[in-house]
């Protein structure tokens, strides 16, 4: 726990003054602006390298996505609290350096940080605050862990499966036709390639549903045993 805890303190903040100070190296006539900046995107972009590479060796690793653990799924969360910590700053940085040439306060800077950066702001306090500790404290049957479940439910059903027939929809409506009609008035590739963008969420959300299905059934279970 300490350890990838240690290690993503000194990693992230330590990759992101390297960048900068190697890009005022490279690039002189740069403003500083421009490389914390460019700076903060290269050190989420090996973020979202290691993450992506995480979730593939767990993957790989797990012959049932539902049961199945694996250490690197709870270590990683460990390594992500102090980048989660650092980007907050690196943004809140870039914010300052962005409006340093407009002479404002600091309390006008971190308002506007608030206000530009709000959705930003509310997923890192979100990870830091509840998928922390869920992750790593086992409270998979606490009432705060089941509302999670079931918004995280009803967001994937919205926004990836449902969005499919309300892209059909909205053509649809805007051609004058009803639903039905849509698929055989696009190009035959068109259905196609939402077919294979859509399987997989299905495929996903029943193991989402599966899940919750265990998840409840299980205080239930142990109250008939």
């Amino acid at each position: 726990m300490l350890l990838p805890l240690a290690w993503g303190s000194l990693f992230f903040p330590g990759l992101f003054g390297l960048c900068t100070w190697g890009l005022r190296r490279a690039r002189p006539a740069w403003t500083y602006n421009d490389c914390v900046m460019i700076s903060t995107r290269l050190v989420s972009s090996v973020q979202a390298v290691l993450a992506t590479g995480s979730g593939i060796i767990i993957i790989r690793s797990c012959s049932n996505v539902v049961t199945d653990r694996h250490w690197l799924a709870r270590e990683y969360v460990w390594f992500l609290i102090p980048y989660m910590v650092y980007d907050s700053y690196a943004m809140y940085l870039c914010e300052w350096y962005r409006a340093g040439d407009q002479s404002q306060t600091a309390l006008t800077i971190f308002r506007n940080f608030l206000s530009k950066n709000r959705l930003m702001i509310t997923h890192h306090v979100v990870i830091l605050c509840v998928l922390v500790p869920v992750a790593q404290l086992k409270q998979q049957h606490t009432l705060l862990y089941k509302v999670n479940g079931i918004l995280t439910l009803t967001t994937f059903f919205f926004c990836r499966i449902l969005l499919f027939p309300f892209m059909y929809w909205s053509y649809g409506q805007q051609q004058g036709l009803s639903l039905l009609q849509v698929p055989s008035r696009i190009p035959f590739y068109c259905n196609v390639a939402n077919a294979f963008l859509v399987a997989p969420q299905i495929y996903w959300f029943s193991l989402l549903c599966k899940k919750a299905a265990r998840l409840f059934s299980a205080p239930s279970a142990k109250k008939d045993g």
